[in-house]
């Protein structure tokens, strides 16, 4: 008996490695600490009311935020670990098959359940404040999508300590990701973290359209949304396209690794290659997804602290609708040297030119609007112009590649991650940083102190080009993606070294900003923020900051693009609207559907990554039985906040009666 059940604790569990030995003390202890904390502070009730069935849009962006801070921290992790191993030749502090493991999982974790999570935590907390509505369309599915991507990330977070992680790259190809060259569990864990989340991932973009339609504000016209409301239109109209395709492609290659499909090998009439199209088709749309609210995010930010008006708005928004079309018609420059032929590569080569034309409007439309501006530099303004050389140098790499010949050259190199690290930090990560920035005195009714956020920026855009610069030229000397060690006759060091130097300077600046953030919550009564901290342009800073529950007391009537700014113009000049009297208002209730179907879901994927029916059936059946409880409770799923109420909490937090 003590024979099987040491064999299947070898089995079940990762074992021989000193750092995952580390990591797994770290999480028992991390768990054992917060269980304490909850229980000695009596918090469980708070927790439960307030947080795990919440479908309040604000709570729930707050929590995408928190579980994209954890991922980023575990995405670091990865990258400095693997670093630390390319640091100099022939170190060996991580084995090949770990560093393929970590490489896999942080390409994974940064673009799936970090960049995604931070973008849709940003859409919760701005669009709807943004359009004037009360919350989201479907409230209930939307706490219900950030339940399945946290469940999903965690099932994939958790193959580190149980199983082993998935070591066939972060999109998986086969045939390293087929059952004969990936016969362990880890490729399971990659399937099904990514399936269950992805189905979140897809509602919400559905959410987010429906909201965007149909709650606006009275009098907001499509050419009168703000340009962060016009960018989350765009991108959920990818993801409404693309995320199906990587739904059924998991679902093909966990058919083959399954049921013996051979959709995706060579023998039984299969082609890998077909996986890698289908994947691309979602892969490529995927960094339009997570770019263009970024865009939009610099637009209301810049127009903000320049004092102006966006220059070009009309510009801005074709460029955005125009964005969401070519993305799809681009997938194939991922694998111009894959034999596809003179004709469609041409044709891929010029699709791929062309979608950097928008991309270009966008950047002198932004540059234009801080012409003659009023030019402040709050630390959201800082990262909105950090963000113009660096993606201007993903820009002109990114043509480079568009190339088909020199992408023969290009393609598999150093030069290549350079490159998709320029467009997804100096792009993304820095879009989404101004944006968290911007709205967080929105989120929690105090500012972050500007000393440390600085130190942090200096440290993340310094560490940036030190990191990332060398590698274009370690690509051109013919260093390849992947490889865990090399020699000292490549003459690769020197620039491996800055370069690792410049990742850890990113780490530094990351720790800024836990301690800014630390700071913030410390002294958070001196740096308690007003409604509108920034002298802001749209309908977000209107209201009181944090927002109270229900957003509005009384529903903006929309005569202008810039709503905000323009009613303080006219409060200027002792124009004042005609106040509305307040009305009962109608709100949904709180619900632990969402939590306990995600659950399931969560239960039933473990139980799929094992093949293990007594997770599985359990699984299903608490999903089915949580799609009941939900059609017989949608008949009492709201409720009404009376007009006392609503004047007292508008009294309390305006500091006056209304």
């Amino acid at each position: 008996m003590l024979d099987r059940l040491i064999e299947f604790a070898q089995f079940f569990f990762v074992t021989g490695d000193p750092l995952i030995y580390g990591a797994m003390v770290s999480i028992a202890l991390a768990t054992i600490a917060i269980l304490f904390v909850l229980t000695y502070f009596k918090k469980w009730g708070w927790l439960w009311k307030n947080w795990l069935t919440t479908v309040d849009h604000k709570k729930v962006g707050i929590m995408y935020i928190l579980a994209s801070i954890l991922m980023l921290f575990r995405g670091g992790v990865d990258a400095l670990m693997m670093r630390a191993q390319i640091a100099l030749p022939d170190i060996n502090f991580l084995h090949p098959e770990h560093y393929n493991q970590v490489f896999t999982t942080h390409g994974t974790i940064m673009i799936l359940f970090m960049a995604m999570p931070l973008m849709f935590g940003l859409f919760n907390i701005a669009v709807p404040l943004q359009i004037g509505a009360r919350d989201v369309a479907f409230p209930f599915l939307n706490a219900l999508s950030f339940w399945l991507f946290f469940m999903g990330a965690m099932l994939f977070n958790l193959s580190f300590i149980i199983g082993g992680s998935p070591d066939a790259g972060w999109l998986s190809y086969p045939p390293l990701s087929e059952l004969q060259y990936s016969p362990g569990v880890g490729q399971n864990f990659y399937i099904w973290g990514i399936q269950i989340s992805g189905i979140g991932s897809l509602a919400t973009g559905i959410n987010f359209i429906v909201t965007i339609i149909k709650m606006r504000a009275p009098g907001m016209t499509w050419m009168k949304m703000p340009m962060f409301t016009w960018s989350v239109f765009a991108s959920c109209i990818i993801i409404i396209f693309a995320f199906p395709i990587l739904t059924v492609t998991l679902a093909l290659l966990f058919l083959d690794r399954f049921g013996g499909g051979h959709f995706f090998t060579l023998d039984m009439g299969g082609n890998p290659m077909m996986y890698i199209n289908l994947i691309w088709m979602w892969g490529h749309p995927e960094v339009y997804i997570v770019v263009l609210p970024a865009f939009g995010i610099y637009s209301d930010v810049i127009s903000t602290f320049a004092k102006k008006r966006l220059f070009g708005y009309k510009s801005m928004v074709f460029a955005m609708l125009i964005i969401s079309v070519l993305s799809f018609f681009t997938w194939a420059h991922h694998f111009f040297t894959m034999g596809s032929g003179a004709d469609v590569n041409a044709f891929f080569a010029i699709s791929t030119m062309a979608i950097a034309i928008p991309t270009g409007v966008k950047v002198f439309n932004w540059l234009f609007t801080m012409y003659r501006g009023k030019l402040s530099f709050p630390t959201p303004m800082m990262w909105a112009i950090a963000f113009i050389p660096n993606f201007l140098i993903a820009g002109l790499t990114g043509v480079m590649l568009a190339v088909a010949p020199a992408d023969f050259q290009f393609h598999n190199s150093y030069f290549l991650i350079a490159h998709f690290h320029s467009a997804l930090i100096g792009g993304v990560v820095f879009g989404y940083f101004a944006g968290l920035y911007y709205w967080w005195p929105k989120m929690f009714g105090f500012s972050l102190p500007e000393n440390l956020g600085k130190w942090a920026f200096w440290f993340w855009n310094i560490g940036f080009y030190v990191c990332f610069l060398p590698q274009y030229s370690l690509g051109l000397m013919g260093m390849t993606r992947r490889i865990s060690t090399y020699g000292w006759d490549t003459g690769w060091a020197p620039l491996n070294f800055v370069s690792t130097i410049g990742a850890f300077l990113m780490g530094i600046a990351f720790l800024f900003q836990v301690a800014q953030i630390g700071m913030g919550i410390k002294h958070y009564r001196k740096l308690k923020a007003s409604g509108d901290p920034w002298d802001a342009r749209t309908l977000e800073w209107s209201i009181p900051s944090p927002a109270p529950e229900y957003n509005f007391a009384t529903i903006p009537q929309v005569t202008d693009r810039d709503e905000w700014w323009e009613e303080k113009e006219r409060r200027k000049q002792g124009i004042h609207k005609q106040e509305q009297p307040i009305e009962p208002i109608h709100m949904p209730k709180n619900s632990a559907i969402p939590f306990i179907m995600s659950v399931c879901w969560f239960v039933a994927g473990f139980g799929f990554v094992f093949g293990w029916l007594i997770f599985i059936i359990p699984g299903l059946l608490g999903v089915a039985a949580c799609m009941i409880a939900r059609s017989f409770y949608s008949y009492d799923a709201d409720y009404y906040i009376p007009v006392d109420e609503v004047k007292r909490t508008e009294a309390a937090i305006r500091g006056g009666s209304v």
